[in-house]
């Protein structure tokens, strides 16, 4: 049986990163817009977030002393940048892209309530 065809031709040995398409300038512009989103996100979340959770409106002073405080700032200072810029990270690696940027802006969501909830608990 002679075989004319070598099998490393055909399209289905191909890689799947060889049959996408190439990313255009406006993908490259969308991705940066979406990559500014969750900047902007990120810095809501860790500036902001921790001031919702501390702010009391029964509380003579206006602020809430939370007991778990270092979990407040642990989730601030370390959680919250390593979640927005692995998210912008992976938002421009090849595989990434939107589905990358929604998952990161939902972590972000996630660590939003979860800093919320830490302040009003204690």
């Amino acid at each position: 049986m002679d075989n004319s065809g070598n099998a490393a031709d055909s399209p289905a040995s191909l890689e799947p990163a060889a049959l996408r398409p190439r990313r255009t300038a406006a993908d490259w512009g969308w991705l940066a817009v979406l990559a500014m989103g969750v900047l902007a996100a990120g810095f809501v979340v860790g500036v902001i977030g921790p001031l919702f959770a501390i702010a009391c409106d029964t509380c003579q002073d206006g602020v809430r002393n939370p007991r778990f405080v270092n979990a407040l700032i642990t989730l601030a200072w370390y959680a919250v940048p390593a979640t927005t810029l692995g998210t912008v990270v992976g938002i421009f690696l090849p595989r990434g892209g939107a589905r990358a940027g929604v998952i990161g802006l939902g972590a972000l969501l996630v660590l939003l309530i979860a800093m919320v909830f830490i302040g009003r608990v204690a």
